[in-house]
């Protein structure tokens, strides 16, 4: 049972560094849509810059994702080895992952409004007018096509592995 467990929280490991991986390929095209979409807009195409927003892989996009990772690795490697601290380290860091996980899809599935409520914040008449919809279109349009198909997969995967690595721990 301990190696079923191992095995998934290796699995949510690698899901929390996958979408890192792409954003650090793909990000840079993703913000040249992006600006190019500025553009049309006739927004300057440094305003993203100046407001933090980007598309790469940089700062938290990937610390936090590699902390992650590498905290479910150490657990892991608990749980193969039977230490008396792996059922323990699994109920608490599963249980952030699953929440984590719930944090960062129900992010994305706001993103939009979430942008536009921080344009507006700033009080920026050029922020205020930006079509967001647009702007992200843009840069998701960036990425390639597979890259939705892995965050789904992505999340199936963290949700799946963690809840039953809940499970097994409870039994």
């Amino acid at each position: 049972m301990n190696t079923v467990i191992a095995v998934s929280q290796l699995l949510v490991a690698a899901a929390f560094v996958s979408i890192p991986m792409v954003r650090h390929r793909y990000g840079a095209t993703a913000m040249a849509r992006a600006q190019a979409e500025l553009q049309r807009q006739g927004v300057r195409t440094t305003v993203l810059h100046e407001n933090g927003m980007r598309f790469d892989a940089g700062g938290h996009e990937t610390a936090v994702p590699a902390t992650v990772a590498a905290i479910m690795a150490v657990v892991a490697g608990l749980n193969l080895f039977g230490h008396a601290w792996a059922p323990t380290l699994t109920w608490i860091f599963q249980s952030l992952v699953l929440v984590g996980n719930c944090v960062i899809l129900y992010s994305q599935l706001t993103a939009e409004k979430s942008v536009r409520a921080a344009f507006q914040r700033k009080g920026d008449p050029m922020l205020a007018r930006i079509d967001v919809a647009a702007l992200l279109k843009a840069a998701e349009d960036g990425f390639p096509a597979w890259t939705w198909t892995l965050q789904n997969v992505r999340h199936v995967v963290v949700f799946g592995a963690s809840i039953l690595g809940l499970i097994l721990v409870a039994v």
